[in-house]
């Protein structure tokens, strides 16, 4: 049973209601004719092409002249030869119903990119690197800091200021750290992003002679290397950091004394407020039980003060990831600093 038939019964609106019909619904069917079915077909806009006119178009554009040219370029070549058929619009459009509107060039595909996934458990297993720019004395002058960082302990084991960015350079300063620290072959992840000197070549074959993996970046994704990034930030967030460094022998002052304080006296809030020299030599848990006697001894003294548990010093993270895999619940850092 339909509107129609409970219409004189009911009245439309409670027939239009107990179906679940609107009321233009209702009359649009009751005006229409039994013969009729599905939607009224389109009417045809006054300015339309006809058909004929719509075939002569891609028969033009189908021509061997124009087949490689664009509508407009179509649509002005025929007009300097005194012939108006349609708009470049229109003429996008026809081709577009004919499915002709399609990129014809074999163009370059760009392979998906891997996202790393880095995990560390103890000091020395994944380095982070990367350069920045220092303004120099002068627009347009500028100096090139390379930092090598451990991502476990946040230490940074290896840095150098130049006047260039240059894979030479790192390369120097790779190999330098590395013996610095007794890095034995199949022992370390370095990961940098995709910068040219990070990429080179010379780089990568001194990465290979020592036994150390390299993964990069992806492109555009500041999120794969964020310890290196976060590293800068407090850098350039010191008060004391110059807005222009004076020369190479002024940066290089500056930098020697910020890397002391940030490894020997710049506390993590990552790696349990410790220092980085700390967890990178293997401080750490002595000075954790050190604190947790003081805490302890504190409780002791005074336990109303502790109103739901008595006071734990910060445990070490166990693990650090660059991009920890889906669902896996990382017990590292939840913040970086």
């Amino acid at each position: 049973m339909n509107a129609v038939q409970l219409a004189p019964d009911l009245g439309i609106t409670k027939a239009c209601q107990a179906l679940g019909l609107s009321r233009a619904t209702f009359y649009r069917h009751q005006n229409s004719s039994p013969a009729q079915a599905g939607p009224s077909p389109r009417p045809t806009h006054p300015r339309a092409l006809t058909k004929g006119e719509r075939h002569t178009v891609l028969e033009v554009l189908h021509q061997e002249r124009f087949v490689d040219k664009a509508p407009r370029e179509v649509h002005a070549t025929l007009l300097d030869e005194g012939t108006y058929l349609c708009s470049p619009s229109t003429m996008y459009r026809l081709l577009n119903q004919a499915g002709e509107v399609k990129e014809r060039r074999n163009q370059l595909r760009h392979p998906p990119y891997q996202k790393p996934e880095l995990l560390a458990t103890g000091p020395n297993q994944v380095w982070s690197w990367d350069i920045t720019k220092l303004l120099g004395p002068v627009k347009w002058t500028y100096f090139y800091l390379y930092v090598i960082l451990d991502i476990f302990s946040r230490c940074v084991v290896g840095w150098m200021v130049a006047h260039r960015e240059s894979a030479a350079l790192a390369e120097r300063l790779l190999g330098a750290t590395c013996d610095q620290q007794g890095i034995g072959p199949g022992q370390l992840t370095i990961h940098a992003d995709r910068g040219s000197s990070m990429k080179s070549k010379p780089v990568a074959l001194l990465l290979a002679d020592l036994g150390v993996t390299k993964t990069h970046s992806r492109p555009h994704v500041s999120n794969d290397n964020p310890f290196s990034e976060s590293q800068f930030k407090t850098l350039k967030y010191r008060p004391d950091f110059p807005k222009r460094f004076g020369s190479l022998e002024d940066s290089r002052l500056f930098c020697q004394n910020f890397f002391e304080w940030y490894n020997t006296e710049h506390r993590h809030t990552g790696i349990a407020l410790l220092t980085p020299e700390m967890v990178h030599y293997g401080l750490a848990d002595s000075v954790i039980t050190a604190r947790q006697e003081v805490l302890a001894a504190a409780y002791a003294l005074h336990p109303e003060r502790f109103v739901r548990k008595p006071p734990a010093a910060l445990p070490l993270p166990e693990a650090v990831w660059i991009n920890p895999p889906t669902g896996q619940q990382e017990r590292s850092v939840k913040k970086i600093h």
